[in-house]
C-alpha cells in the first residue's frame, strides 16, 4: 500500500488535513515508525551494506564541513507572531516560472541506484506525484531519457567536462532527452579527498573484493532487493549520464571513470553553456557573493548555494552562512536557491526567512529510498512538508513569502 500523499492538503485550508490517526493507516507498516528524516538515515544504516552508507553519508577528510552545515542552523532563533489567522496556510512557491506544491525538491545525487532499487526512478516519480522538482545527478546509473520520460518536469544536473566539444554533446543529448531545466555543477574541479569511502572499502567503480561480497551476504535485503533485482531484470548498471555516451560499469576489476577536464573549466564555458541552452540554467556549487553576482550577469537563471553537502573542500563554509550576503549581493528577487545539511521543515523556514527562493534537500530522500522504495521517498517528502505547515503556524504565516529576516534573531552557540 502506497503512504497518504495528498500534494492538496498542502494548499487546502490546514482543518481540512487528515487526523494523524488516518494518515497512520495509510502508511506502510514498514515506515510507522519512521517520524522524521533522521530516522530514516539510522533504518538506512542498518539496511545498506558498510561501503555504500559510508558513501552516501560521509564528507571528506575531517568532516569539518559536513558537521558545519548542520550547525549552521543552530545561528538564528524565532520571534514568533500570534493571534495571526493562519487557517489557509498554503506551501505553494514560485519558482523560475513554476509554482511548486512546497518549497524544497530532491537534490541531485549520484549513484542513488545502488542504494534503492532504480533510486533515481524512484525519486523523480515521487517528486512528480507530489508536483516539486527533483534533480536527476549527472552521476546516476540510469539512463536520463527514461527518468525523463517517468518525469518530464524533472531537472538534470550536469558534471560538465572541460572541453567545450563533449560539453555540446551533452547538451544535446540532454535537450533531447526531453529536460527544460539545466543545473551546471562547478565545485568539483578535482574530487574532494573523501578518505572515509578508501576506509570502508567504496570506490567508483566498486572493486570486487571478499569484504564486498561479506557486505553483500550479511545485508540480504539489500542484495535481493536492490542489487540481485537490478542485475536479473535491467544487467549491469554503468554511469549513464556522465557524458554524451554510456560511461563505466558500476562495477569493475580494471575499468576506470572518465571525469574530463574539469579543472579547465571558466566563466568562458558557463558563457557557452548560456548560449547553447534554451532553457532556464541554474548554477550550483556556488558560495561567494561575487560569484553569484558573476553567474547572473553571464545569464544563469538562478543558483543554488551548496558545498557539494560538505563533501569536496574540508572546511568551506556552510551555504546557510554565506546565503544572507549572496541575497544581499544579487537582490531579493533573483532566484537564489540553497542546499546542504537540511533535515527539518524548521531548516527549510530559516533559509526561506533570510532569503532563500527555495532548498534542495539529498540524503534523506536517498536513505527512504533504500529503506521504503518510492514510498518511503513519499512519506519523507510528507514528513517534511508537514512540519512546515505546523511551524509556519507556530511562526504565524500563512505564506512562505511572508518569511523575512524580521521574525529572527541571532543566537551565540
Amino acid at each position: 500500500m502506497q503512504p497518504r500523499f495528498d500534494v492538496e492538503q498542502f494548499n487546502a485550508p490546514a482543518s481540512s488535513a487528515p487526523s494523524g490517526a488516518g494518515e497512520q493507516s495509510a502508511t506502510p507498516r514498514r515506515l510507522r515508525g519512521i517520524l522524521s528524516l533522521d530516522d530514516f538515515e539510522t533504518a538506512a544504516r542498518r539496511h545498506l551494506p558498510a561501503p555504500i552508507f559510508a558513501y552516501v553519508s560521509g564528507g571528506c577528510e575531517t568532516d569539518k564541513s559536513l558537521r558545519g552545515n548542520r550547525e549552521a542552523f543552530d545561528g538564528h532563533r524565532w520571534v514568533t507572531r500570534v493571534l495571526a489567522d493562519t487557517s489557509r496556510r498554503t506551501l505553494a512557491t514560485p519558482l523560475l516560472g513554476q509554482t511548486y506544491a512546497a518549497p524544497f525538491g530532491i537534490a541531485p545525487m549520484g549513484i542513488s541506484a545502488l542504494s534503492a532499487y532504480r533510486g533515481d526512478l524512484a525519486q523523480t516519480r515521487a517528486a512528480g506525484a507530489a508536483n516539486i522538482p527533483a534533480i536527476l545527478s549527472g552521476t546516476s546509473l540510469i539512463a536520463m531519457e527514461e527518468v525523463a520520460r517517468a518525469n518530464p518536469q524533472a531537472w538534470f544536473q550536469a558534471y560538465v567536462p572541460g572541453e567545450k566539444e563533449r560539453i555540446l554533446k551533452l547538451l544535446d543529448r540532454v535537450e533531447a532527452a526531453g529536460f527544460k531545466t539545466l543545473v551546471v555543477t562547478v565545485d568539483t574541479p578535482v574530487s574532494g579527498n573523501r578518505e572515509n569511502n578508501i576506509r570502508a572499502g567504496f570506490s567508483t567503480p566498486l572493486r570486487p573484493s571478499l569484504r564486498l561480497a561479506w557486505e553483500g551476504v550479511t545485508h540480504p535485503r539489500w542484495l535481493l532487493g536492490t542489487t540481485l533485482r537490478t542485475l536479473a531484470l535491467h544487467g549491469m548498471p554503468h554511469f549513464e549520464n556522465s557524458q554524451a555516451t554510456r560511461g563505466a560499469p558500476i562495477l569493475s576489476s580494471t575499468v576506470t571513470r572518465d571525469f574530463g577536464a574539469r579543472d579547465h573549466l571558466s566563466w568562458e564555458h558557463l558563457a557557452l553553456i548560456r548560449q547553447r541552452w534554451r532553457g532556464p540554467l541554474v548554477v550550483k556549487g556556488i558560495l561567494h557573493p561575487q560569484d553569484a553576482l558573476a553567474a547572473r550577469d553571464a545569464g544563469a537563471d538562478g543558483v543554488i548555494l551548496s558545498n557539494h553537502g560538505g563533501r569536496q573542500l574540508d572546511g568551506s563554509a556552510s551555504p546557510m552562512q554565506t546565503l544572507p550576503h549572496v541575497v544581499d549581493a544579487v537582490g531579493p528577487d533573483y532566484a537564489v536557491m540553497v542546499d546542504s545539511g537540511f533535515r527539518r521543515g524548521n531548516d527549510v523556514l530559516l533559509a526561506l526567512a533570510l532569503g532563500a527562493k527555495f532548498v534542495f534537500v539529498g540524503r534523506p530522500f536517498n536513505y527512504a529510498g533504500a529503506v521504503g522504495g518510492e514510498a518511503g521517498i513519499r512519506h519523507a517528502i510528507g514528513i517534511l512538508a508537514s512540519e512546515i505547515q505546523r511551524n509556519m503556524a507556530l511562526i504565524g504565516v500563512s505564506q512562505v513569502t511572508e518569511l523575512h529576516p524580521g521574525l529572527l534573531v541571532k543566537h551565540a552557540a
